[in-house]
């Protein structure tokens, strides 16, 4: 294994994005080959979850394994990009791959702007102070979302009763195209020198600041990351339920993710991609 990937990184850079490029056109054509009739229902809804998971896995991998923060609000990025999303692709008279594209990138939008909202005061603590403010984060957007029905007038939320009639626009195309764009993004932020200022916050950060590393800009930087991706994560989950629920977004399911990042191990994407599809498809 290691001999391979020694000759892997030897080759050069256009061949290697040329490899990567037909591999990634393997794996569409061959989820267009599996929609097409080859798969059941359940099947097909499994693989849809493993990629949200996937997604929402690796995402915490950035503020966890990278940065080496401890953030348990996951759950509430992911509801702020899911609501986000299914408001605006429930409303809006644009064509379909349209308005689920914007719908994805609006609710991944509004999710990093939360994340820096969140982590300007939030990443001034660490350990278990910037756990319980993350948690607390994660439960002030679901108990908000289920205790607000309308705003102004106009009914949007529904609160407890859950947003119904969200279109049904998430498929494996579509869920999976966001899985390598995510991948893809997050591995080439590491490789930057963006990442390496990341990963040197997290071995020292003292150490860091004193080398002229602004860790205040790059920790929130990281932080946003992550929660933009948790937001694209949920405006597939929306996508794919087509009903979403405030209870779907509680304490248990930002664990549900940290488990599956500890599990793969901290700080390595690929085993964020095993254990996200591993716990997904065992239950």
């Amino acid at each position: 294994m290691s001999k391979t990937k020694a000759k892997y990184r030897a080759l050069k850079m256009p061949v290697r994005y040329l490899i990567n490029t037909v591999l990634v056109a393997l794996l569409f054509i061959g989820l267009q080959l599996l929609s097409a009739n080859m798969l059941s229902t359940y099947q097909n809804k499994v693989l849809l979850l493993v990629g949200i998971n996937v997604i929402l896995a690796v995402s915490l991998n950035v503020a966890t394994g990278y940065l080496g923060q401890l953030p348990l609000g996951h759950a509430g990025f992911m509801a702020v990009g899911a609501y986000t999303s299914a408001l605006f692709t429930k409303y809006c008279t644009w064509p379909e791959p349209v308005a689920f594209a914007a719908g994805l990138a609006l609710g991944a939008a509004m999710a990093c702007l939360f994340g820096v909202l969140i982590g300007i005061p939030a990443l001034r603590l660490s350990g278990d102070y910037l756990a319980i403010l993350t948690l607390g984060f994660g439960e002030i957007i679901r108990i908000t979302l289920n205790n607000i029905d309308n705003v102004l007038g106009f009914s949007l939320f529904y609160g407890a009763k859950g947003l119904k009639n969200i279109p049904k626009y998430s498929d494996l195309l579509s869920v999976f195209l966001c899985v390598v764009l995510t991948c893809f993004f997050i591995h080439t932020m590491l490789k930057s020198r963006h990442g390496r200022a990341v990963l040197a916050i997290r071995d020292n950060e003292i150490a860091a600041e004193s080398c002229g590393i602004q860790t205040t800009y790059y920790k929130v930087m990281a932080f946003s990351f992550s929660a933009a991706f948790a937001g694209l994560a949920g405006g597939l989950y929306a996508g794919y339920l087509g009903v979403l629920d405030p209870a779907s977004f509680d304490f248990m399911k930002s664990i549900e993710i940290l488990v599956m990042v500890v599990l793969g191990g901290m700080g390595s994407m690929l085993g964020s991609i095993l254990s996200a599809t591993v716990l997904t498809i065992l239950p």
